[in-house]
């Protein structure tokens, strides 16, 4: 999904290194910005496999994913990746996770080892969230917050082997497309933020929903509503939005995932 992208910087770069993945059936950029993009760099090369589909208005997040997660349905593709813009990832290691996933059916989701430019490890596999672990990290002093983070993050656990997650980053999904459908694809009552937990923790009911430390991206990670005031409201009116579907205080599933963890 697109926003105002910087085309030659990010965009450019990461369809020329997609392009070379041999699994590949097609790449789906998805424009939720308001004017259209100059494509006359999609449609040279021959790039038949880049559809290019811009959507008129700010859709959100899952709401642009689902169009593109629809067409996979209707094609029968078995899998379907949903990636950032800002991510940097090598066409072989997508080629064999693609392998990997089609020879471990009960997977249902993966994410890899998400690194920082710097090289240094994001914690964005995660158990999922009490009202206290997003609002705590987001508002209270670190020091008020660090153990439970640590433990929010899975730091508590040994991350150089695969955890069954129950929340997995949106920055990178690769999805079994039937398990995404039979969760619902991505809740579009959230325009932006929690849409990536509430889909994780729904196919994680039926399906491994793993993070896997054998292959490693890179991911710029703006974290807009820690600079943007405007985009810190989008983000806590649609975690309220996620708190009020599945429960503030008692969600006996969270309990459950969770506590799994630790077994």
């Amino acid at each position: 999904m697109l926003y105002h992208p910087r085309w030659e910087q990010e965009v450019q770069p990461l369809v020329e290194e997609l392009l070379r993945v041999k699994r590949l059936r097609k790449i789906y950029l998805l424009d939720n910005s308001e004017t259209k993009a100059d494509s006359e760099w999609l449609v040279a090369k021959g790039r038949s496999k880049v559809r290019y589909m811009f959507l008129r208005a700010n859709l959100g997040y899952g709401r642009a994913h689902n169009v593109a997660l629809r067409e996979s349905a209707y094609h029968q593709t078995e899998l379907h990746l949903v990636m950032n813009s800002d991510i940097v990832v090598k066409a072989d290691d997508i080629d064999a996770m693609h392998d990997w996933m089609l020879a471990n059916p009960q997977v249902g989701q993966l994410m890899p080892r998400v690194l920082n430019p710097d090289g240094t490890q994001q914690y964005l596999a995660k158990r999922l969230p009490s009202p206290m672990d997003v609002f705590g990290r987001r508002f209270l002093p670190q020091w008020m917050t660090a153990r439970r983070n640590r433990r929010y993050e899975l730091r508590d656990l040994d991350l150089s082997r695969p955890v069954n997650a129950p929340y997995l980053s949106g920055c990178f999904m690769l999805l079994r497309t039937r398990a995404a459908v039979e969760a619902g694809l991505f809740d579009e009552r959230y325009f932006m933020y929690p849409e990536d937990i509430d889909l994780t923790r729904t196919i994680h009911r039926n399906w491994l929903t793993l993070y896997y430390p054998a292959w490693n991206i890179v991911h710029g990670h703006v974290q807009a509503s820690y600079r943007d005031k405007h985009m810190l409201w989008i983000h806590i009116r649609n975690i309220c939005k996620y708190f009020n579907k599945w429960g503030w205080i008692c969600d006996a599933e969270r309990r459950q995932f969770n506590r799994a963890l630790n077994q």
